[in-house]
């Protein structure tokens, strides 16, 4: 293993807990945090750190397919191995429904809005059943840092959250968390995908995440057109990461 990939995870497992416990304290010590469980690694992972930090009765897990979702049998595990209640929300009806009420407007929606509409449904979905609950919920930000790098995420979709627990982290690193809480190995280490067009997410980044992190900690990419990818997608996407901004008098 390079040393760009070396953390100690149980530490960082105990790191991440306490944030966790001493943000619910700060902002909402009664809330739940609501997840949207994908089935994917980082889901599953920062799934379970809740778990540990809060409990399992303050963990609310989301299972969102837009129709039919070929591996939602991996989210409903994730849900079963951590003991969390949870509610599966069909979101294709929504879908369907912004579609035709666009097409009635007038409006051709466009390949872009098309792919980022879900995500963004979710993201209502995820903060409607937080602001149901009882004791109120938080709604929990998923990302890692390599997939925040270069922009792939929906804004206001999947990139949306109260609070990031793992946004400082690497794919890379994020199995060796996965893998030293002792989350499933096929879960963990599956190849990733957005549950929404059949492709792999490196099959659309162009490059895998073992490339990507190695450049984003050294700065090496040893193939030049996947480095001016990887920097054009940074740049490009950058406004993902800032806060909005604003004109100040």
């Amino acid at each position: 293993m390079s040393e760009y990939k070396k953390i100690d995870p149980e530490k960082e497992i105990e790191n991440i807990c306490n944030w966790i416990k001493e943000w619910f304290d700060n902002n909402g010590p009664k809330a739940s945090a609501v997840i949207g469980l994908s089935g994917g690694k980082d889901s599953t992972i920062v799934a379970a750190l809740l778990v540990r930090a809060l409990g399992k009765d303050r963990v609310v897990g989301v299972l969102m397919p837009n129709g039919e979702q070929k591996d939602i049998e991996d989210s409903k595990a994730v849900a079963k191995l951590l003991d969390i209640k949870h509610y599966i929300v069909n979101i294709n009806p929504a879908v369907e429904g912004e579609k035709k009420a666009l097409a009635e407007a007038g409006i051709e929606m466009g390949n872009d809005a098309i792919i980022n509409t879900p995500p963004r449904i979710r993201m209502t979905t995820l903060y409607a059943i937080a602001q149901s609950l009882p004791n109120g919920g938080r709604v929990a930000n998923t990302c890692n840092k390599s997939e925040d790098y270069v922009g792939y995420s929906t804004k206001y979709g999947d990139a949306a959250g109260d609070f990031s627990p793992c946004a400082d982290f690497l794919v890379t690193e994020m199995r060796q968390i996965g893998d030293a809480l002792g989350l499933p190995t096929e879960l963990i280490h599956k190849t990733p995908s957005d549950g929404l067009c059949g492709l792999s997410d490196e099959d659309k980044l162009g490059f895998t995440y073992d490339t990507l992190d190695k450049y984003v900690m050294t700065g090496v990419c040893d193939d030049a057109a996947t480095k001016e990818k990887i920097d054009r997608m940074h740049k490009n996407n950058l406004h993902k990461l800032q806060t909005i901004p604003t004109y100040c008098k």
